[in-house]
């Protein structure tokens, strides 16, 4: 048996903090193993559910035996320490604080989920299907596929709304599930760690020829590192969405080898595609096999997810039926397909509700099937949902917080999430609907289905309001800046030249907050996230929109009025 623990003082193991029950508790909460009977809506009778984005909650799930409880901790460096006149004038103000109030938006924009009671008996089925049918009507998502488990049985699969074909979705409609793929690299390398192939604690270079960073304190990544993300890799060292987008796993190293580190490995928690992008990297190099041919063989097959697959680029490498997802603007949902971008290891997975569904009973099941075949021990899935230092919640490829395990993936054409909850119930959503301004992903829809198997009543949330604030200021906007265009032949002769040249800055203000936009968006994440301009436009066409309108009609009124001032200057000097 591998071991998953670090070598620790014992005031290391003092400040540990756990985020599940002890094992002798749960094991009170053992699920039967039952035969599995077809539920309603669930299609196939398969077991198992969904995996979760990328947003993560802590909680106990009945796991494996009541053995004396395995202990998940990090290296020593993971515990180790440690960021117009009076018109214009308004208009001005107007401009900059709706810039920022809007950005801001996107991190406060989360949904209410309600609050949980505790269901007496089994879940309301048909309470379930209601609910999500109206979350994706008030959340504009086109189509939505759910998988819910508990322990080592299938609850319930459904889907609804149609996809970009038109076909209507369903438990068997496969879609991409962004970086809940995260928690299947994460498990093919603690497959080859229980192999004794590699270890947690063994530096990367060690394991993957060619990995040299720029900066020297790169040879002290290790693989654990790389699955916690506390490699010191951020999107800020690496931008790894508006830098050339790699053909390869091994591409992807030849480009991380250009990175320096914002920080010693393993001293800080900060989320980034390339971490996993390494990763995958590193099981196809000690493997000996292409990355997808080994999630096929060693993770789809044996779990039993034979609708699933993994890519490397898209939207090149997007299956059939899977080409376009959706953008969300002024309330209607646009079919799109997902801008370039490499994804092998970090957001690469395209599967299916039922699909999910067997894999959120590996995960409920202490890394077996319902059929008893085993991926990895129990103890290696307790090292994934497990945070190993009280500075972060991350474990391996999972999040940990407010008692539950999960986590969440975000395209900018596809979102998904899953989440295992302490009562033992396994929740996976996806939607063919990426991230958007005022819709973070998917997990609004996840917490409402939680609250529901709790025997709470959730809430949902519209989408629209951010866009119809957004419609607002553009159409306002346009409206001032043709006032002011209109306006210009009267408004020359009033001061002087340079005092009316200097009560123009503020309309450089969207100017400059429409070139400073990605950076602007990614100041809103923690240790910031890359993003280019191209994916603003699907991230929020509104907020786009809005700007480009701003901006071209200031430069406009910028430009007639520098006209009028040289023009008059020459009248007076003449």
């Amino acid at each position: 048996m591998a071991s998953y623990q670090g070598s620790r003082t014992e005031d290391d193991r003092l400040t540990r903090v756990s985020h599940r029950r002890p094992l002798r508790d749960r094991c009170t909460h053992r699920v039967e193993h039952r035969p599995r009977t077809r539920a309603p809506g669930a299609g196939t009778p398969r077991p198992g559910p969904p995996p979760h984005p990328d947003e993560s909650q802590g909680g106990a799930v009945p796991f494996g035996s009541c053995s004396a409880p395995p202990r998940f901790l990090a290296s020593p460096a993971l515990i180790r320490n440690d960021g117009e006149r009076a018109v214009d004038s308004g208009r001005s103000r107007t401009v900059t604080v709706a810039v920022l109030a809007v950005l801001a938006a996107v991190s406060a924009a989360v949904s209410a989920p309600g609050t949980a009671v505790g269901a007496p008996g089994g879940p309301d089925l048909a309470a379930i299907d209601r609910f999500v049918a109206d979350y994706a009507e008030d959340a504009a998502y086109p189509g939505v596929a759910v998988a819910i488990t508990r322990g080592d049985r299938v609850v319930h699969v459904t889907g609804h709304g149609r996809g970009s074909s038109g076909a209507a979705v369903t438990g068997s409609t496969p879609m991409p599930v962004a970086s809940v793929s995260k928690s299947f690299t994460a498990l093919a390398v603690l497959q080859l760690v229980e192999r004794g192939r590699l270890g947690l604690d063994d530096p990367v270079a060690r394991h993957l020829p060619g990995f040299r960073l720029a900066d020297p304190r790169g040879a002290a990544i290790t693989v654990r590192h790389l699955l916690s993300q506390t490699s010191g890799i951020t999107d800020g060292t690496l931008p790894e969405k508006s830098l050339p987008q790699p053909r390869s796993p091994a591409d992807a190293v030849t480009r991380a080898n250009a990175a320096t580190l914002a920080t010693d490995p393993g001293t800080r928690h900060t989320y980034t595609n390339t971490n996993f992008h390494l990763a995958g990297r590193l099981v196809e190099a000690v493997s000996g096999e292409r990355y997808a041919d080994y999630l096929r063989r060693h993770v789809f097959g044996p779990a039993g997810m034979t609708s699933t697959t993994a890519i490397t680029l898209t939207p090149r490498d997007l299956p059939a039926g899977v080409e376009k997802g959706h953008v969300h603007a002024y309330g209607a949902s646009i079919a799109v397909a997902e801008p370039e971008r490499f994804v092998a290891g970090s957001d690469d997975v395209v599967t299916t509700a039922e699909d999910m569904a067997r894999w959120l009973v590996v995960q409920s099941n202490g890394g077996r099937t319902a059929e008893g075949v085993r991926l990895v021990s129990a103890e290696g899935v307790e090292a994934m949902h497990t945070a190993a230092d009280p500075r972060w919640t991350y474990g391996m490829g999972w999040d940990t917080y407010g008692g539950r395990v999960r986590h969440g993936g975000i395209w900018f054409t596809y979102a998904a999430g899953q989440v295992l909850l302490p009562s033992g119930y396994g929740i996976a959503v996806m939607a063919n609907s990426g991230v958007a301004l005022g819709n973070e992903g998917t997990g609004g829809l996840e917490d409402g289905l939680a609250v529901l198997l709790e025997g709470g009543v959730p809430e949902t949330r519209s989408r629209w309001a951010v866009d119809l604030v957004l419609a607002a200021l553009t159409a306002s906007s346009a409206v001032l800046g043709v006032r002011a265009l209109r306006r210009t032949a009267a408004w020359a002769p009033r001061r002087p030249w340079w005092r009316q040249a200097l009560r123009q800055a503020h309309r450089l203000v969207p100017i400059a907050a429409l070139v400073a936009l990605p950076d602007l968006a990614g100041l809103l994440y923690p240790g910031g996230r890359d993003i280019t301009h191209a994916q603003l436009a699907h991230y929020s066409p509104a907020l786009v929109a809005w700007l480009v309108v701003a901006s071209a009609v200031n430069a406009a009124v910028l430009v007639t009025r520098a006209v009028a001032l040289v023009r008059l200057r020459r009248v007076a000097a003449g």
